[in-house]
């Protein structure tokens, strides 16, 4: 089955009729996700590829019911009460597919949502995608690429980087796997998902046999991993592919948050964490269905498919 979005979820677009919004609204209707609705102030009804526009969330879930993800394109500086409208109107999971949002404006969501019980994936993520199942954000790109890159099968995949979600998916297919889920956790310093909880959910998802995960340097997301692990509360395969591990301290590398101070957030102290509670290290992203396959057998069908 996989974890958190399935093709039964019920899903909303918040700045649906945008550029970006209506594009990722084609994509994810495409792939076969159940979008329901989607919102844009003064353009309710609209139909944004089939969908219904609407002025408000609260409109969608008096019409539909519960709402367990929405999908959020929106500018930066808006973020903060698009997601406060989403909580009020008590949207489980948000994906604010959205970067450059003002840092104490995402501690004030994240606590915000808690608070209301939901819960956000970011901001910064392009969002999570179950292959053959549902879609939300814009994981793939189209329905093409997503098809070839996100292949069935019974590995976890959590990424740090958007735009290298689709590597471990890739190499892991190339190895003999396929993936249960692939989770973008988004790219800003603070995110309201972080890879310690999601460990937790593909630890319950009996579909999933083990987890790789892309990391990179900054940050003590990965360390939280091994205390996680060390408390026995994830106990499958774990596999870690740490980007760069060149930098020295100070440099930043890839994303504005990913920056090493005084050893914390360092790819030494991510891999010695790691290593200490039994994971594994990849040197390279191709290592990680090797070391893989040294505790697990490979997907059935992926097999099947190269013979």
């Amino acid at each position: 089955m996989g974890i958190m979005v399935h093709q039964e979820s019920k899903v909303i677009i918040q700045g649906i009729t945008g550029r970006e919004g209506s594009l990722r609204t084609k994509y994810m209707k495409e792939y076969g996700t159940n979008v329901i609705g989607g919102t844009s102030p003064g353009k309710a009804g609209e139909i944004v590829f089939g969908v219904p526009v609407f002025n408000t969330v609260r409109e969608i879930v008096r019409q539909f019911g519960a709402i367990d993800f929405s999908v959020i394109f929106v500018p930066g500086h808006r973020l903060l009460s698009t997601v406060m409208e989403a909580c009020d109107a008590g949207v489980k999971n948000i994906v604010p597919c959205v970067e450059g949002t003002p840092i104490h404006d995402i501690m004030y969501m994240i606590e915000y949502a808690r608070i209301r019980g939901s819960r956000i994936i970011g901001p910064g993520s392009i969002g999570i995608i179950t292959p053959g199942q549902a879609v939300v954000g814009w994981l793939g790109g189209n329905v093409g690429w997503a098809n070839q890159f996100f292949v069935q099968g019974s590995i976890g995949v959590i990424s740090r980087s958007g735009g290298q979600s689709g590597t471990i998916p890739w190499v892991l297919r190339e190895g003999g796997f396929g993936v249960s889920t692939v989770v973008h956790t988004g790219t800003e310093p603070v995110v309201g998902t972080s890879m310690a909880d999601l460990l937790l959910e593909f630890e319950a998802d009996p579909a999933t046999r083990g987890v790789a995960i892309y990391a990179e340097i900054g940050g003590t997301l990965e360390e939280e991993c091994a205390e996680v692990i060390a408390s026995g509360q994830y106990t499958k395969p774990l596999v870690v592919y740490v980007a760069g591990a060149w930098a020295p301290e100070g440099q930043r590398f890839s994303h504005a948050s990913n920056i090493v101070e005084r050893g914390r957030g360092s790819a030494k102290s991510k891999i010695a964490a790691i290593t200490k509670v039994g994971g594994l290290i990849a040197e390279t992203p191709t290592d990680i269905p090797v070391l893989l396959n040294r505790t697990l057998p490979l997907d059935f069908a992926i097999t099947k498919n190269k013979q």
